[in-house]
């Protein structure tokens, strides 16, 4: 299983995301990084651990007020090593095409910036690409295709419940199962990512029983309830 650091772009800085409430976020304040500059954070994260890939949110090209495309090309002279995922609030199949072949990284389509059934079939037949299924703490977001019909999902799917972002109450084993039981029909069933509410090594082993691929964390990163012995196990 592996450990996936996530940062949160807001104004040009890293913010502290808390259970998906957008408009509260601030930036962040974290012992691995003197400023909350996206490449002095990014730098603070892999001095803890050889993260490997680098999960980044584009909150305002998500909420269509601008976009951090600058800061994601500096990430990705900076730190060639990583392989970035982006969620940029794409829902296009030429939007995924077009960041591959500009090498920024691979597009993350959350399930909450689709419109409907036909944007979710056309924007994952396109490669490569990252699903997130989004939830929050009214239910699932985006169009129930997208959930239910685990026939489009690409190769690799996030179950992401937003409530649980920086809540510090524990993983979803629920609807993580509930995804997994739906991949289980496939013959080649998709890698599962967990995201959202990990404390701590506890939940990493529990989320590595339940048989997932890999977990998306940050605040455990930042407050030292995952330290460094342990982010570099799961790295």
């Amino acid at each position: 299983m592996q450990l996936i650091p996530v940062i949160d772009l807001k104004g040009g800085c890293v913010v502290h995301a808390r259970r998906g409430a957008r408009e509260a976020y601030r930036p962040i304040e974290t012992p691995l990084a003197g400023s909350s500059a996206p490449l002095d954070v990014v730098a603070g994260l892999l001095a803890l651990a050889p993260f490997r890939t680098l999960y980044v949110a584009d909150l305002d090209a998500i909420t269509g007020v601008g976009d951090h495309a600058m800061q994601v090309d500096a990430l990705r002279r900076a730190f060639p090593q990583l392989e970035l995922w982006v969620d940029a609030g794409e829902s296009g199949a030429e939007q995924v095409r077009q960041r591959a072949r500009d090498g920024r990284g691979i597009s993350v389509i959350g399930s909450e910036s689709l419109p409907d059934g036909a944007a979710v079939r056309a924007a994952l037949a396109a490669r490569p690409v990252v699903l997130s299924l989004d939830s929050d703490a009214a239910g699932r977001r985006g169009p129930r295709t997208v959930h239910e019909v685990a026939g489009l999902w690409p190769e690799r799917v996030i179950v992401m419940t937003l409530a649980r972002v920086g809540s510090g109450e524990g993983p979803d084993l629920a609807t993580f199962r509930a995804v997994a039981e739906r991949a289980r029909c496939l013959v080649t069933p998709p890698a599962l990512f967990a995201a959202g509410g990990v404390r701590g090594a506890q939940d990493l082993a529990a989320l590595a029983q339940e048989g997932a691929a890999g977990v998306l964390v940050a605040s455990a990163l930042h407050d030292g309830r995952l330290d460094a012995v342990t982010a570099r196990q799961w790295a």
